[in-house]
């Protein structure tokens, strides 16, 4: 689990200096030619950076090994972290509606330079290659705050996407409207983005079932031992994976023989499902009454 955490932290500061570039350009860029939606697009990647700073604190407590107060470990600091990201993305998506409607009311005719459209291609071809890096490394290293993090960059590709559309829009014609119309566009993606973050970091706090029952029904009633299986539980994630269940037996299954038999349950659990899954069985003698 401290490799995981490792090689997420050193993710997540490469994509923080990427960010931060990105976030640069952006902002300079829109205050050189007057833009609220590249601006607004600018300080949306800014967050992407904080977002990776966020990450970083996150990770470096979750990596803390389990004490006598955490007997469970600190993982969930990662899906705190997530929280703190939707939170940041609302407040955001505040601040870019604020920004438009301004917009609205006193209109602003950005300069569109050919210097400007360089830098948002630059900037959505720098994204799509942090997005999908990052969305399979967090698939591989089972790592919630990167795959919100990946899901974050890429609304931001669809945003740059939108800006880039509208200033060609403005260039060839179209009035200057167009921008803060977009600008609210960037607001919505933002909100989209805050809301799938909290559904992917909320799961895990909130204890949300993790393995299909079903399926591990499946596994358990494969073995010859094990007459029936009732009140199944997952909760935690990827790297913190717990299991607890009851199973029924023969009432006279000698001790020996029921630790062996949890043993193997356990071990095909962890072979199937998990391999760092942490497996609890409790044993109870099967008289085909219904379960407590």
């Amino acid at each position: 689990m401290s490799d995981n955490y490792t090689r997420v932290r050193r993710i997540l500061r490469l994509i923080l200096l990427a960010n931060l570039s990105v976030a640069v350009l952006k902002i300079i860029a829109g205050q050189i030619i007057r833009s609220s939606s590249m601006t607004a697009d600018g300080f949306h990647s800014i967050t992407d950076g904080s977002s990776n700073l966020i990450g970083l604190i996150g990770i470096r407590l979750a990596s803390k090994p389990i004490d006598k107060e955490h007997p469970y470990g600190h993982g969930k600091f990662e899906n705190l972290a997530g929280l703190v990201i939707a939170g940041i993305l609302l407040l955001l998506t505040g601040r870019i509606v604020i920004t438009a409607i301004n917009r609205f009311i006193v209109p602003v005719t950005p300069a569109v330079t050919t210097e400007s459209i360089i830098v948002l291609i630059i900037t959505i071809f720098i994204n799509i290659i942090v997005s999908i890096s990052e969305y399979k490394k967090g698939k591989s290293l089972n790592s919630s705050i990167l795959i919100s993090d990946s899901i974050h960059t890429r609304a931001d590709i669809f945003i740059s996407t939108g800006v880039l559309l509208a200033l060609l829009g403005i260039r060839f014609g179209l009035p200057p409207v167009i921008d803060p119309a977009v600008s609210l566009v960037v607001a919505l993606f933002v909100l989209l983005a805050a809301i799938e973050v909290y559904r992917e970091t909320s799961g895990a706090l909130l204890d949300r079932a993790v393995v299909d029952t079903d399926r591990l029904m499946e596994i358990v009633m494969r073995f010859d031992g094990v007459k029936d299986t009732h009140k199944i539980r997952s909760r935690g994630n990827a790297n913190n994976l717990y299991i607890d269940m009851h199973i029924m037996t023969d009432p006279d299954m000698s001790v020996e023989d029921s630790h062996n038999l949890i043993h193997d349950i356990e071990k095909k659990i962890q072979d199937e499902i998990n391999k760092d899954a942490q497996v609890i069985i409790h044993i109870e003698p099967y008289n085909q009454s219904a379960p407590d």
